[in-house]
């Protein structure tokens, strides 16, 4: 414990031209008479450390007493301090190795872009979780992720709809996707990779064997290719609108963004008032209802006829609602 605390001290001097008794001590979450006797430990030890006493003193190194990362550019220090979502790695049981590794990081930079860590942190901030409601940590995501650190088998039981299965994975990575975890695990038994939501495992066993992981195993690819197939399953059910100008633009704004894509691309050209005419993939005609209604009258819907009837009731009932 001690040990691990000096090597911080060292590496919090490192990084700072000085710094107090006070500062140190609430760093190492120690008393000052702690860093006192770690400071002496220190020199006896053969590192310079240097105190300067009066009431504007502190302690620093002094000779040089550093190790520099040269080859890292301006631009690219600064980026290497946004590689992480703070809450995820906290998810992941990461936290205390991610800090670590910063530090260590800013210890090691050349004076000149000892910056780096404040520039990159005052401009950007990577909040992964979507609004509107309260993200929860699954339980078994610290498992499942020191698995998938380690390239080790494990053996996970989750629900599928009423019932419980049990699989052998050889997990390759997680994907936080608003919210929510998934794991990308390969299925031995059926030579196949598939996407598992870690918050529907009930169970997870661990330390099994090493698996060899496939070097052209593509992450972002493969949860991009997932992602967009999810998506056109649900798409089973299609509506034909006609869409005015300001209907276009704000689709997106009120269907998945594939649909839109899907019902621009296949729009026509626009009638001498400006509207235009598509067909709109959706997931069914209640959710087609709810999506569209947030249109207004930037829409109108051709087919199918169950659902023009309804918007033309719901219409009317608007009107006459408004009318006093």
């Amino acid at each position: 414990m001690r040990a691990a605390r000096l090597i911080k001290m060292v590496l919090l001097l490192q990084s700072r031209p000085a710094m107090t008794a006070a500062e140190l001590a609430k760093e190492l979450e120690v008393s000052e008479r702690t860093v006192t006797r770690d400071a002496q430990a220190l020199s006896e030890a053969g590192i310079p450390v240097y105190a300067d006493r009066g009431r504007a003193g502190g302690y620093r190194l002094i000779g040089g007493y550093r190790t520099r990362l040269t080859g890292l550019a301006r631009g690219e220090a600064e980026a290497l301090f946004l590689s992480g979502v703070p809450g995820a790695l906290r998810d992941m049981g990461l936290q205390d190795a991610a800090s670590a590794a910063r530090l260590k990081v800013s210890a090691a930079l050349l004076p000149a872009l000892r910056d780096a860590p404040r520039a990159a942190a005052q401009r950007f901030h990577l909040d992964a979780p979507g609004w509107f409601r309260e993200p929860e940590t699954p339980a078994l995501l610290p498992a499942v992720a020191e698995a998938v650190w380690d390239d080790r088998c494990l053996t996970a039981r989750y629900r599928r709809g009423e019932a419980e299965v049990e699989r052998a994975l050889e997990p390759y990575g997680l994907v936080l996707k608003a919210g929510a975890w998934y794991l990308c695990a390969r299925v031995p038994d059926a030579d196949v990779f598939r996407t598992y939501r870690v918050d529907r495992f009930t169970a997870v066993g661990g330390g099994g064997p090493r698996f060899v992981r496939d070097e052209e195993f593509d992450l972002p690819g493969f949860w991009a290719a997932q992602a967009e197939r999810f998506a056109r399953s649900l798409l089973r059910a299609e509506v034909v609108v006609r869409l005015s100008a300001e209907g276009v633009r704000r689709l997106g704004y009120a269907v998945d963004p594939l649909s839109a894509r899907e019902a621009l691309r296949s729009a026509g050209e626009a009638d001498p008032a400006g509207w235009v005419t598509a067909a709109l993939p959706v997931e069914s005609e209640e959710v087609a209802y709810t999506q569209l209604t947030a249109l207004g009258p930037e829409v109108e819907v051709l087919a199918p006829a169950a659902l023009r009837e309804r918007f033309a009731r719901d219409a009317a009932r608007l009107a006459r609602l408004y009318r006093g």
